[in-house]
């Protein structure tokens, strides 16, 4: 019977049916940080149990890790305990760690894909929500919480219920200054933030084919932003040819290729509901709320509330902590801080694209403009293509890698009612950092461009 890969990878990986209806899931590999994995291991330590598989383990830091300097011990107390907890147990427990003496540290969600760990037809676990990222392989990559991380340390297997699966297909070819992220907004928006609860998304179309790896990884990351258990690609050339000579990547390719075809969805696969978008219909995009889902195209205006079919009193919200109106533009909005990084827009290839917009440019009076690398890796490539000097150039700190202003999890936060251009992910009250903290989701050039002018400005304007 034709199957999705969801399907194929989901059977292949189940140990059992559980009397509750859920299924005990084998994890493949399971990714760990220094936030969600103490309580973990202290649990661990309670119940008299060890890890049962170390080999499938891998550590590194990110959330807490700050990107000024990264020399011990760091100045945030809590920061470096949390990176001493982490040090200690992935040392007792035979963890291999990716920390920064390695040169391959960095972002949970971006190490693993650029060391070859993650792969096809896997199954993969992390104590984070966008562990979702991994799916652009052809992987089915859940974001847990700490008590599973604790299930999966002792016993490489999670209990979960199945979700369904919903196709959406993206047809044709982006615009000009249209990016992944502007694609995954535009889902979000459609979707809505609730919209994917209960479904894995497979994500399918021409706009899909043609991306890079790195382009679907920003796709795949936002699954989670809108209510999706997970999202996945199909393998495909682009995937094997990335995967092909890291660190990790299997020595016996060729095998592996052939299992990582076979995986994919079959043509006549069925699936529990489909969606279409029209890639040459997109726009830049950019959030005005406090969720992903409010989001709008560049020349749209922020919507009448008497227009929504629902979620008028959250809209209500955001109007009030953004300090918009309804019906108002979005351009021409003033900035403070332009934060290029994150999980999802933090690879080399975002860098680029956002070093092209800022050449021979400077960053506008009063705006504090960083970038910051998703990993050690990708902030040595940078510097081998002049990418900092660039930035550096124009205004902006270069910084080393880590999560940064994607969360107040660090030194690296808004002050009071900033507003922040961001190429992260997440833009709800206090994610940032501040309580009175505003954040507006958009592309990394996007934010390149508004870091420029210190304001909200279309990016197809510099491309």
């Amino acid at each position: 019977m034709a199957e999705n890969l969801f399907n194929k990878i989901w059977n292949l990986h189940k140990v059992k049916g559980l009397p509750n209806g859920q299924t005990q899931l084998f994890i493949g590999m399971h990714l760990i940080h220094e936030v969600t994995s103490p309580q973990a291991f202290q649990m661990l330590k309670e119940m008299n149990l060890g890890v049962l598989f170390p080999g499938r383990t891998f550590a590194t830091v990110d959330h807490i890790i700050p990107t000024k300097s990264q020399s011990r011990p760091f100045s945030d107390v809590l920061a470096e305990e949390m990176m001493k907890e982490l040090e200690k147990n992935v040392k007792n427990s035979g963890i291999q760690f990716f920390e920064t003496s390695t040169l391959s540290q960095g972002i949970v969600h971006v190490i693993g894909p650029e060391l070859g760990l993650t792969q096809p037809g896997m199954t993969i676990a992390c104590g984070d929500s966008h562990t979702s990222t991994h799916g652009a392989f052809g992987s089915i990559a859940l974001g847990i919480g700490t008590s599973q991380v604790r299930d999966v340390l002792a016993t490489q297997c999670l209990a979960i219920d199945k979700p369904k699966v919903r196709k959406i297909d993206v047809d044709g070819k982006l615009r000009k200054g249209v990016y992944a992220k502007d694609v995954i907004l535009a889902i979000i928006r459609k979707l809505g933030v609730k919209g994917g609860i209960g479904y894995a998304y497979e994500y399918a179309g021409e706009a899909i084919e043609n991306m890079t790896m790195e382009e679907r990884m920003t796709i795949c990351n936002m699954s989670i932003e809108g209510g999706a258990k997970c999202g996945y690609m199909n393998p495909d050339k682009t995937t094997f040819d990335y995967i092909k000579g890291r660190r990790f990547a299997p020595k016996n390719f060729d095998e592996a290729k052939k299992y990582w075809i076979s995986i994919a969805s079959d043509n006549n696969a069925e699936y529990d509901d489909a969606v279409k978008l029209k890639a040459d219909e997109l726009e830049p995009m950019i959030t005005w709320g406090i969720n992903p889902g409010q989001a709008i195209s560049i020349s749209e205006k922020i919507p009448k509330l008497d227009a929504l079919s629902d979620g008028i009193e959250t809209a209500k919200l955001a109007l009030n902590h953004m300090g918009f109106k309804e019906n108002e533009s979005i351009k021409g909005t003033k900035i403070n801080v332009a934060f290029i990084g994150s999980c999802t827009n933090s690879r080399i290839s975002d860098l680029r694209e956002a070093a092209k917009i800022v050449q021979g440019k400077l960053v506008a009076k009063d705006v504090q403009a960083i970038v910051v690398p998703g990993s050690q890796q990708v902030k040595k490539a940078a510097e081998e293509e002049g990418l900092d000097k660039i930035f550096e150039k124009a205004g902006f700190e270069f910084r080393h890698a880590g999560c940064s202003m994607c969360l107040g999890m660090n030194e690296d936060k808004l002050k009071g009612k900033e507003m922040c251009a961001s190429s992260s992910n997440r833009n709800f009250i206090g994610r940032q950092g501040s309580p009175k903290g505003r954040t507006l989701l958009m592309s990394p050039a996007m934010v390149a461009a508004a870091a420029i002018n210190g304001k909200i400005v279309d990016v197809r304007d510099y491309v």
